[in-house]
């Protein structure tokens, strides 16, 4: 089984345990490795990642973490960069590349908030084609290995968690189906890692990971490596269902 997981949000963001618990519930579950991806600082929303100050005191306590565990689990300081983050990523061990925002007329729009926020925004600002809206998303996404030289692409279809029985839009329409070629196609030449992230799952959003099963198909058949990752943002999410996953996914590797 693997027991490694490089996706772990804590309370110097939107987690709702302090790094330490972190590390304590991976110890006591027999980890091996794990890693921490603070949200990158958004200046224009700082409700849910880290402040500035609190980016320092976050690499300083990780520090700590991993010289006070060093003899029980193997930790790294990772990033999750969402693309519109000016932050500085230089001195971390990794950084998730991640799209969480449209940016439409100026207006940062979240695609993983809540499906009504969705639904607004297609209509305010795409006359109501929530195809077009995907659209903008995957152009956004195809973009972020450009924007943040990531070496993990975090949950490439964020965009469907609120789309569980296709309740927004229907993810075989043609459209869609070819919003997400494209950026699969240029995110591929960057050799960066697909992550296989089971986070909406532990959270009662989705009952399978992203990226959907005909997306990772479709990456697999062209060469892609993926990675596990729990996006937990609470000790009991840490390798969620990775048991499960594991055996089903070909390309499947890990960070060490």
């Amino acid at each position: 089984m693997i027991l490694q997981d490089y996706h772990i949000h804590t309370t110097f963001c939107d987690g709702k345990n302090s790094a330490e618990e972190m590390v304590q519930a991976a110890v006591e579950k027999g980890m091996t490795a794990m890693g921490f991806s603070g949200h990158s600082h958004m200046a224009f929303d700082e409700s849910w990642c880290m402040s500035v100050e609190d980016t320092g005191q976050y690499r300083r306590e990780i520090a700590r973490l991993r010289e006070e565990y060093a003899d029980r689990i193997d930790i790294l300081c990772g990033v999750e960069q969402d693309f519109y983050s000016d932050a500085d990523t230089a001195g971390y061990d990794y950084i998730i590349g991640s799209v969480h925002y449209l940016c439409v007329d100026g207006n940062y729009i979240p695609v993983d908030e809540s499906p009504e926020i969705l639904r607004t925004a297609a209509e305010k600002h795409f006359g109501g084609d929530i195809y077009a809206l995907a659209e903008a998303y995957y152009a956004t996404v195809g973009q972020v290995w450009e924007r943040t030289h990531c070496d993990i692409i975090g949950h490439f279809d964020l965009i469907t968690k609120f789309n569980e029985g296709g309740v927004l839009f229907d993810e075989s329409e043609p459209r869609y189906v070819r919003a997400w070629h494209a950026a699969a196609d240029k995110l591929l030449e960057s050799g960066a890692l697909f992550e296989v992230n089971t986070g909406a799952i532990s959270r009662g959003y989705r009952t399978a990971p992203y990226p959907a099963a005909p997306i990772r198909q479709y990456l697999t058949e062209h060469g892609a490596r993926f990675i596990l990752s729990s996006d937990s943002h609470a000790a009991g999410g840490l390798c969620f269902r990775f048991d499960e996953l594991e055996g089903t996914i070909d390309g499947l590797t890990t960070w060490r």
